[in-house]
């Protein structure tokens, strides 16, 4: 079905790889749509439980393939903008998922890279991790990417290294909360498959609601609207199947109806 990417789904829980290892799994065109159209239909599986980002190779992603550049910097303006599109529309598809997203990142995250470690709900770093937005050095911003890498890093942060594009370590990176931990690198895959483990514990309805309501809360006064809204999610959530099926397996003292086996 991919050409840029391999799916694996075990138990639930969906790895999606980029799979362009000889250019650092670097954007292009075709990596830019897959990715768009394999979040689109990660979502819409009810089998899925967690989608896990990550990348063959040597390196998560590298940011943009330079073959994509030099036509980029041919190309007019408005189809630029159509790329740029493309590349923002991706990004926001994998910003929106339902569905919990983790960010396996070992070797390079730089650009665009570090746009879908940032994208994700939660980023998991190697040791060996390196991250930057490095796009000023080319003559250009980190503009698709932005709303995520300033949501993970703070203005404040975003003010250094967009203009420095300095590399930033994976320890830093979990300074920065670009990252929320950084481990030694053979212990990466055993970290995921933790942080899984504790994913597959919550309803699945919860957490995406869970999400929802951050969306709605951050980086908003906490005004009378904002207390009603909360207020009417967790009312509306008491009442679901899945809220009653939570409540009984606790009283129980049993695993949820959802948890896997």
């Amino acid at each position: 079905m991919y050409e840029t990417l391999e799916i694996l789904n075990e138990g639930g829980v969906a790895t999606l790889w980029m799979n362009r290892p000889d250019v650092h799994n670097a954007f292009n065109e075709l990596l830019i749509a897959e990715l768009t159209r394999a979040c689109q239909a990660l979502d819409a599986d009810d089998s899925v439980r967690v989608v896990v980002l990550a990348g063959r190779g040597k390196s998560f992603s590298a940011g943009a393939d330079l073959n994509w550049m030099r036509r980029a910097a041919d190309a007019s303006v408005d189809d630029n903008l159509a790329d740029a599109r493309k590349l923002a529309g991706m990004l926001r598809t994998l910003a929106g998922m339902g569905k919990p997203t983790i960010a396996r990142v070992h070797g390079a995250a730089l650009g665009g890279g570090m746009g879908l470690a940032s994208a994700c709900d939660i980023c998991i770093a190697g040791e060996g991790a390196v991250f930057a937005t490095s796009e000023v050095k080319f003559g250009i911003i980190p503009s698709a990417i932005s709303p995520y890498v300033i949501r993970a890093i703070g203005a404040r942060q975003a003010h250094r290294y967009f203009q420095t594009a300095e590399r930033i370590s994976a320890a830093r990176a979990a300074e920065l909360g670009l990252a929320h931990e950084a481990v030694p690198a053979e212990q990466l895959d055993a970290t995921v498959r933790s942080v899984v483990t504790a994913l597959l514990q919550g309803g699945p309805r919860s957490q995406a609601a869970a999400k929802e309501l951050i969306r709605a809360v951050a980086d908003r006064p906490v005004s009378d609207e904002v207390v009603e809204d909360t207020a009417r999610r967790i009312a509306e959530l008491r009442a679901t199947p899945e809220a009653k099926e939570g409540l009984a397996a606790f009283l129980d003292k049993r695993p949820a109806a959802w948890v896997p086996a």
